[in-house]
């Protein structure tokens, strides 16, 4: 058997951090699946047994253990912040597109769609373009609409 390029050896203290992790659920399944890999392949498994035991790929186990490897536990059971990723609305831009969301429709409309709210966002010089799914996720996390209660139901 050829030897691994990133043996993983768990400490007493890794191995019951990752145990206990497991146990409690509490964690997202990503997050679980990168530890069960580490024990499993902590007891000698090969990286095409410990995929095909926890359904994930040979390289998804390859890259966990040389995460390990390279930043330790807290690497692997923490997710890296993605470098490319970029809002297209910051907090202003944001505030705008909520604003003109909670106000009036536009003539010969009844109601403001995604694709109007991104159309007009972009007329109006907020952003230079502007997808509706990108007003969709904006305006979804906002807690309730202007006109519903909590429960989203229209007041009577």
């Amino acid at each position: 058997m050829a030897q691994e390029k990133f043996a993983v050896r768990l400490s007493e203290e890794d191995r019951s951090q990752l145990e206990r992790l497991i146990r409690s659920g509490q964690r997202s399944a990503r997050v679980i699946n990168r530890a069960r890999i580490l024990l499993k392949t902590d007891e000698g498994w090969s990286a095409s047994q410990v995929a095909a035991a926890l359904d994930t790929s040979p390289r998804t186990v390859f890259r966990t253990k040389r995460r390990y490897a390279e930043e330790g536990l807290d690497g692997v059971l923490h997710d890296h912040p993605q470098a490319n990723r970029y809002r297209k609305l910051d907090d202003r831009g944001e505030a705008h597109l909520i604003a003109l969301a909670c106000s009036d429709a536009p003539e010969g409309h009844d109601h403001w769609t995604l694709r109007l709210l991104a159309d007009k966002v972009v007329e109006l010089g907020v952003v230079e373009s502007l997808s509706y799914e990108t007003v969709r996720l904006r305006l979804k996390k906002t807690p309730s609409s202007p006109g519903r209660n909590s429960s989203g139901a229209s007041p009577r």
